[in-house]
């Protein structure tokens, strides 16, 4: 296109047609108005897509009697909304709200408990058709990831932008979902316009575009910057972006140490991190919300007991070990607390997961009711260096023979075949008087 032809290229995302013009509103081919035009749109590769509404959508597939209806997913009275639909979110209600707020805000929505078997299976075809496109996929959850389509043109003869609508009609025709697209030059970027058209969006946002954009954008747009982070830089007067963009690095560095020099780059639209097929998992963890508010302490180590079962079991699957046990509570009134402590060897053991997480647990039982409580592990490694014991730690090898040989009867005959003690009647005594 020559400097003086004022045409852009609109594609089509229901028909796939390519139009060029002046301007457009409609597809000349079918009259959709769900056309794509950017000034950038065949040179950038870095995308970021996101399965809209995912749970909510699946079951309505399912059901299609629910498609006009609200429709929460989640735990019933006592848990919290996993996901809503749309209609749902017109009301008000948002994920990891309590669900008795979700239900005051939209009583009529109709809430159906999560069938995580279905979502990851789903999830899982989902994640084949992306790797269809490029081996360069880089998962974020069960229903978004990063992908680079850089040097894919050939063989999907069209650029990114093109094969991204392509597999966005194929999913919404064959998996019976619909997707969200952001298409920009670096993650960050990517990531941010994926927000911007849902559901069944597709905005780019290119680089002549992003330091203009970002400016007039709230400092907690940028990943990682939370309540308590926008409070410190509310303070220093700097609550959009564009406050941020008169320091330079040094200075950002000097008042906020290494989360200065990320805020310096991302403020501009920086982000050189590479879409990477392998992510590395951070920490593996288990909790459970109660249908009652719980206080006894007897009643949280036994539930607390099961959890450390359960991450064991999910750090062997993975092939971990970790050091750093965390303990998760939520008061009834939705206060969270964390608690750590890190062991002086890695483990994949139950017993040591429950001892470190129960010692934490005794220093916030007492009259305070709890209505969640989870337990993980993080500092991951090895599993080869797991449990070695030493001079000090002598019965490590005896515990060892213990769980393996429970965990061998129950992959046999089942979870239920070996239930301990504490699960019946409580944890016990406390080791050491804690």
């Amino acid at each position: 296109m020559g400097a003086a032809d004022p045409s852009h290229l609109f594609l089509c995302r229901d028909c796939l047609t390519d139009s060029r013009a002046a301007s457009l509103t409609r597809c000349p081919n079918c009259g959709s108005p769900r056309l794509l035009s950017h000034p950038e749109r065949d040179q950038l590769t870095i995308a970021h897509i996101d399965c809209d509404a995912f749970y909510a959508t699946i079951e309505k597939r399912d059901n299609p009697g629910l498609r006009d209806k609200p429709v929460i997913v989640g735990g019933g009275k006592r848990g919290v909304v996993s996901t809503c639909c749309y209609i749902a979110r017109t009301y008000g209600v948002r994920s990891a709200m309590p669900m008795f707020k979700a239900l005051q805000a939209c009583p009529q929505a109709i809430v159906i408990p999560p069938d995580m078997a279905k979502y990851a299976r789903v999830g899982r075809e989902v994640r084949r058709l992306m790797l269809d496109l490029t081996p360069l996929v880089e998962p974020l959850s069960i229903d978004e990831a990063f992908l680079d389509l850089s040097g894919t043109e050939k063989l999907h003869h069209g650029s990114p932008a093109v094969t991204l609508a392509r597999f966005a009609k194929h999913v919404e025709a064959n998996i019976g979902i619909s997707i969200s697209i952001g298409l920009s030059d670096c993650k960050f970027l990517a990531k941010i316009a994926s927000d911007i058209d849902k559901p069944r969006g597709f905005a780019v946002i290119g680089r002549a575009e992003a330091p203009g954009f970002l400016a007039a954008q709230p400092v907690g747009l940028i990943w990682g910057v939370g309540r308590a982070m926008q409070e410190r830089l509310g303070k220093d007067g700097i609550r959009t972006i564009a406050d941020l963009l008169p320091f330079n690095e040094t200075d950002l560095f000097r008042r906020y140490g290494s989360e200065g020099g990320r805020l310096y780059r991302l403020a501009r639209g920086i982000d050189k991190r590479r879409v990477s097929p392998e992510r590395e998992t951070k920490s593996v963890s288990a909790e459970t919300t109660f249908f009652e508010d719980i206080s006894d302490g007897q009643e949280l180590r036994r539930i607390l007991f099961q959890l450390s079962e359960r991450v064991a079991k999910r750090l062997r699957a993975q092939g971990f070990s970790g050091r750093t046990v965390t303990l998760k509570l939520k008061t009834a009134d939705f206060k969270l607390r964390t608690r750590a402590r890190t062991l002086p060897h890695p483990t994949q053991l139950a017993g040591r997961i429950f001892e470190a997480g129960d010692a934490l647990l005794a220093l916030e039982t007492g009259a305070t009711r709890f209505r969640l409580i989870g337990i993980g592990l993080s500092d991951l490694g090895d599993p080869a260096l797991a449990d070695q014991g030493d001079l000090v730690d002598t019965n490590v090898a005896r515990e060892k023979a213990t769980e393996s040989a429970v965990n061998k009867l129950r992959e046999k005959f089942g979870d239920g075949a070996i239930v301990k003690g504490i699960v019946f009647h409580g944890a016990g005594p406390r080791k050491n008087g804690s």
